[in-house]
């Protein structure tokens, strides 16, 4: 596993929509109220990749209203047809292998993330499950068209909190065993599927990183420090496997993308910029050389390394409005899947052919979309109260903004989206929380606040030890800013948020209750001690992260730290109005979480409204318990904040909603669901 993916420890999605057509109106007139059904139901098509050769394109599109794999020849997509059959949760994640003939796709068990890899020969439907192993949690380590019919997967069935690496072949099944993980966080495999380099973190929370010798013996390489090991990490080799591809911040304060030779030791910076993170990269499939390098401060900005590929780039910025990623590659390189990104509107996918310099428009992932009248996202950089540049994101209702400068003609009740992680960020583009919250007559306003990830070690590190303190601070300056701005009225700000952004809101509402109108927790943790004595086991390798980053609930000084800055120390401080979702089988953020706090305000007599839905996990996956989740929202926010709302009505059907406390607080919520 690479360190990368530790940075998003509790982060959960921001939703998923689709839309209906509906009349423009005009500045004064509100547009009509767009149906839960069309903000929360599964996109028409996602995740849009190519196979190597170029001749089938993929998708993730509904079957019976769950998601899954769709094959088409690429130059006839109306012949799609589905080659996935799950009937629950639906796919989220696959790839395509090198064979060309099959794909390899992720699945879990009701949200429990024990990720278990199946593949699927696109030609027969023939599935094979490649990780036939219950409670374990299979990582995709490396693909190699050196090997189309195998693949790398980490598997923790022997140590749950390690994971071994294995050779698997996607057609057979058969798995060799690759190196068995005696203690590591991660690895780096080649191309060749060897084994190159290994990593943990030390106790000072830095990274200590090692070269794995052909006979799997290990020597030091080198020590990423504590501030840098979110922010530095090696990813990768080039086609000689004597060049080691990396992110790192070391030296610098943002990440750049570095090649380091192997034989001479000599670094060589390929692409940096000065205000955000390497965010993407773009290679040569078969070369494996730099092509394109995406930074991301408010927007997205490319830096083209290779020649090759500058008309390229020079034609794609004329395609279309937005901002635009490269999402699959043929492995010649000939042609590109591009896909466009707008706020107001639906990503667009693009067919580029590099020979013929044509990009052919295949179809967006949302149309319905298309004709709606929805928000513009405007990027905001507030200063916060110690000097920090905040990126935010503000949308407005587009009937109360006739100038289009996101600026309403008067303040509206605002809805503070925080987003999780912490370990992660907001960025510009379509969001389907704010095109929703606008259309109900709210403003919605989202704040990269520090500890977010992508601007920089220096504003990440300036997060450590503050959850409930200056990260907190952050987000009550951003509501300063709104305010200052007329944007916000003043006593009609609610927090809302998922992962971190549950527990930032528990926080609002216990340390700061006189700054909020009401809050809504999606699950959210309320006790740090609590959060860190139940991480998954595989994520024990990092516990210096959490250590030095959050806070040592190891040692009585650190426990009674964390104590102060956990929700649940001050549920008696609770006023205004809360409601709490969570899902019964989280890995991350366990049930008790919101259990433990449920009860003491019941103890306390403090009035809350939980939501629990037993077949999901970290977030609400399903469509059908997101819309019902959703539509106890709106109301509740209705309530508390005078927003516009759709009645619950049938939005619960499908769903596996239960209420076990305080279903008669919402508005339609007794009715529509019999509380357990």
């Amino acid at each position: 596993m690479t360190l990368r993916a530790w940075t998003l420890a509790f982060a959960i999605g921001a939703g998923s929509m689709v839309g209906i057509t509906s009349p423009a109106r005009g500045a004064d007139s509100p547009a009509p109220l767009i149906p839960r059904e069309v903000l929360f139901g599964n996109p028409e098509r996602a995740n849009v990749q190519l196979s190597p050769d170029g001749k089938t394109l993929s998708y993730l599109a509904a079957v019976d209203g769950v998601l899954n794999v769709w094959v088409a020849p690429t130059d006839e997509p109306s012949r799609a047809r589905a080659i996935t059959d799950d009937k629950s949760r639906g796919i989220r994640q696959y790839f395509w292998c090198f064979n060309n003939s099959h794909i390899v796709y992720l699945k879990d068990k009701g949200g429990d993330e024990n990720w278990r890899a199946y593949s699927v020969n696109i030609a027969t439907g023939e599935q094979k499950d490649l990780t036939p192993f219950d409670g374990v949690a299979a990582q995709i380590q490396e693909v190699s068209d050196r090997f189309p019919d195998e693949i790398v997967i980490g598997l923790n069935n022997r140590n749950a909190q390690l994971h071994d690496l294995h050779r698997v072949n996607v057609i057979t099944g058969e798995r060799t065993l690759l190196r068995e993980n005696d203690g590591y966080l991660g690895f780096v495999v080649d191309h060749d599927f060897k084994v190159r380099m290994a990593s943990r973190f030390n106790a000072t929370g830095g990274v200590d990183n090692f070269i794995v010798k052909p006979d799997g013996a290990v020597e030091p390489y080198d020590t990423v420090p504590m501030e840098d090991s979110l922010t530095t990490q090696n990813s990768g080799f080039d086609k000689t496997g004597t060049v080691l591809y990396g992110v790192d911040s070391r030296g610098r304060n943002t990440a750049a993308l570095v090649a380091t030779d192997l034989k001479t030791g000599e670094k060589r910076v390929i692409a940096e910029d000065p205000l955000a993170d390497t965010t993407s990269v773009l290679s040569d499939p078969k070369e494996r050389t730099i092509q394109a390098v995406s930074f991301l401060y408010d927007r997205m900005r490319w830096k083209v390394i290779d020649e090759a590929v500058a008309s390229d780039f020079a034609y794609l910025r004329s395609v279309a409005e937005g901002d635009f990623s490269i999402n699959s590659q043929t492995l010649d390189n000939s042609r590109w899947l591009v896909a466009f990104v707008q706020d107001d509107g639906p990503v667009k996918y693009f067919l580029y052919d590099r020979k013929a310099r044509k990009a052919s428009f295949l179809f967006t992932n949302r149309p319905a979309l298309e004709g709606l009248t929805l928000a513009k996202m405007h990027p905001h950089v507030i200063k916060s109260r110690d000097g920090l540049n905040l990126v935010s994101y503000c949308s407005v209702p587009p009937w109360t903004d006739s100038d289009g400068d996101g600026i309403p003609s008067q303040p509206l009740p605002t809805v503070l989206l925080v987003h999780g992680g912490p370990w992660a960020r907001d960025s510009w583009g379509y969001n389907s929380y704010h095109q929703w919250l606008t259309n109900r007559g709210y403003a919605v306003l989202s704040v990269n606040f520090r500890g977010s990830t992508g601007l920089g070690k220096e504003f990440l590190n300036a997060g450590n030890l503050e959850w409930a303190g200056k990260m907190h601070d952050d987000l009550l300056d951003a509501v300063d800013w709104a305010i200052s701005k007329k944007v916000a009225v003043p006593d009609q700000v609610g927090i809302m948020g998922g992962s971190y952004g549950g527990y930032a809101t528990l926080v609002g509402l216990t340390f700061t209750p006189e700054r909020f109108a009401c809050g809504v927790d999606i699950v959210g943790p309320s006790n740090i001690v609590t959060l860190l004595n139940t991480i998954p086991p595989y994520w024990a390798p990092a516990l210096e992260l959490f250590k030095k980053r959050v806070g040592d609930h190891t040692t009585d000084e650190g426990r009674a730290f964390l104590k102060e800055r956990s929700p649940l120390s001050f549920v008696d401080r609770i006023s205004k109005p809360l409601l709490i979702g969570q899902g019964a089988n989280d890995p991350r953020v366990k049930q008790a979480e919101s259990d433990q706090i449920v009860e003491a305000m019941k103890a306390k007599n403090i009035p809350v409204t939980y939501v629990l839905f037993p077949d999901e996990g970290h977030g609400f996956a399903r469509p059908e318990n997101n819309k019902a989740f959703n539509a106890v929202t709106e109301a509740f926010l209705s309530q508390h904040l005078g927003g516009r709302y759709q009645p619950i009505d049938g939005d619960f059907k499908g769903s596996s909603i239960a209420v076990p406390h305080g279903a008669g607080q919402v508005p339609g919520l007794a009715d529509a669901v019999k509380p357990e």
